[in-house]
Formats: C-alpha cells, structure tokens, sequence
C-alpha cells in the first residue's frame, strides 16, 4: 500500500520542512481543543466552588493540572498534529506525552478528589453526578480496567500490537482514526498511572513498594520498543513509509528519531513519578508520626504508663 500521500487527502504532501517554530504554531485538532478548554474551565469552576465555601485546596494541584492539560494542547492544538500525519518522530512526541507525561501532571492534579469535593449531594433517593462517579469509582468495571493484570499489558500492548501490526496504519488513513489513537493513549496513561499515583480514591491502594513495582513492570517494555526502532535496518511502519518530498527527510533516519524519542521517553515518567512516590511517602510517614505524637498527648503517655504497670505486675508476681 502507498502511503506517499496518506491522510487528509494530500494535505501532507505540501508540509514545509520541520522546525520546531513551525510545529508550534496554532492551528491543530478541534476535538482536543474543546476537550482541553472543558477540562481547565470544569476543574476552575470546581476550585472556586471549594473557595466560595472556605475549603482550602492545594495550589500545587492546580499548576499540575494545568500544565497536565496544557501539554496535551501543545501536542494536539498545534501543527505538531499536522506533522505528527507525516513524521514518525513527531507522532512519537506525541504519543510520549499523551500517554506519559500529561497523565501524570492530571493526576498529581487530583480531578477525581476535587470532583467529589465540589459536585453537590443529590437530594435523598436521587442520584446526581457526585452519586454517579461515587457508583462507577466502586463499580466491577472500574476495578477491572485500574488492576495492574489489566493496565500492564494493555500499556503494552499499546505500542507492540498497535505499531506492529496493520491496525496502525488503518488509524492513520484519517484524522479521525489519529485522534480516536490519541485519546486512547491518553485513557491508557491514565489508568495505569492512577493506581501508582495513588492521589486520587480508586479501587486499588497498593503500597508503595508495590506502585514502585508496577511502575518498573511497564516502562523497560518502552525503552524495548525504542531500541528495536532504532536499531532496524528498514522502515517498519507502512504509514511513514513515503514522507512528503516537501520535508526532505528519509524514512529510516525519520523512524531512527521515533525510536530515540520512545526510549528516552521510558527514564522521564520513571523519575518524575519515583520523586512524587517518595514525597508523597515521606508525608504519609510524616502524618502517621504526628498522629501518634497527638495521641500520646491526648493520653498523657497513658500507653507507656500501663505497659510499665504490667511490668511492675510481673514483678510483684516473680517475688
């Protein structure tokens, strides 16, 4: 199959060549635009509902989410997306974000705690949105779709099954194909981070040593796929086979980058999350300390007071 002028009708084939003010300009997907637009305007409204009320929330969340959401924009909102139709490379940059570094910030964000902080209770024996998410959070689905058998593979096979295979290229034939890719990179980044973020409520609280282990189950498989692309001897993708003579650029190199970018990609996430994984750690011990400092007070000591009766008991009984 040629693909020389695949997708969008040959819009491809007049791309001038990539430089990276090129690829920022405005001018990309629609759907993601509105979607990014929806998801900064619903959390805002969501913050100042808290405020409006006197609860407090995190400043450090809210710049998360906002730059969670924004880079999916930079990707998507930009020409990148035309680019991303034509160079392997710039898709990869794409899909790196979308799937590893926007969930994370969004997560780190909290949407799901804030959302059920600030959607109001349905009166009585109705069920409003906050009853709705509360159902779904405990839902057999949601179990399902967030247990590390479920999301490790899946964060796999996204790359693997997905590139290596025909279904790649069929995506790619339109740009609704490309965007319906994107969005389940996204979803797929979302699930399987979720659980080892562990900011927001989910089904599935493993410890921290366990979120370390799911974390490192997933990302060698992406420096895997970034070394096969880089140390092929053709090009492997059918739809970047034929770039558009316009951008004066070679397959192979082109793949080569794609391939530099997935493995360099795999150590990003890794240490962005390890950090938040032992901050969060340190609070967690942090707070378990302070409670039992508050407990003493509270008691006068009380615990130590009656262990050193019991001795004194001991005692008394040995004489």
């Amino acid at each position: 199959m040629d693909h020389s002028g695949h997708g969008m009708d040959g819009m491809n084939m007049d791309l001038p060549p990539f430089t990276l003010w090129r690829g920022l300009e405005f001018g990309g997907d629609p759907f993601f635009l509105v979607g990014c637009l929806l998801g900064l305007g619903l959390y805002g409204w969501a913050v100042i509902r808290l405020r409006r009320r006197g609860d407090h929330w995190p400043a450090g969340r809210i710049v998360a989410w906002a730059v969670g959401v924004l880079t999916v924009a930079l990707v998507m909102c930009t020409r990148l997306n035309d680019y991303g139709m034509a160079m392997f490379s710039v898709h990869m940059v794409q899909h790196m974000v979308v799937s590893m570094l926007s969930p994370i910030l969004m997560l780190l964000g909290a949407p799901v705690t804030l959302a059920l902080r600030a959607l109001p209770t349905a009166a009585r024996g109705r069920k409003g949105p906050r009853e709705l998410l509360v159902a779904l959070l405990h839902s057999r689905y949601m179990r399902i779709i967030t247990h590390p058998a479920f999301t490790i593979p899946l964060f796999i096979a996204s790359l693997y099954a997905l590139y290596f295979s025909p279904l790649f290229d069929f995506l790619m034939e339109s740009r609704a194909g490309h965007i319906g890719m994107m969005v389940h990179f996204l979803a797929v980044g979302l699930v399987f981070f979720w659980p080892i973020m562990g900011v927001d409520p989910g089904p599935h609280r493993p410890g921290y040593v366990m979120r370390m282990l799911e974390l490192f189950a997933g990302m060698p498989f992406h420096a895997f796929f970034g070394i096969a692309l880089m140390m092929a001897t053709e090009p492997m993708v059918d739809t970047f086979l034929h770039p558009p003579a316009s951008l004066g650029i070679e397959a192979l190199s082109d793949q080569s980058a794609a391939g530099g970018i997935a493995w360099a990609f795999s150590e990003i996430p890794s240490v962005v999350v390890l950090i938040a994984l032992v901050f969060q750690w340190y609070k967690s011990e942090k707070r378990q300390s302070q409670r039992a400092d508050r407990a003493a007070d509270r008691n006068g000591d009380k615990d130590l007071a009656d262990y050193n009766a019991y001795l004194a008991s001991l005692n008394a009984r040995g004489q």
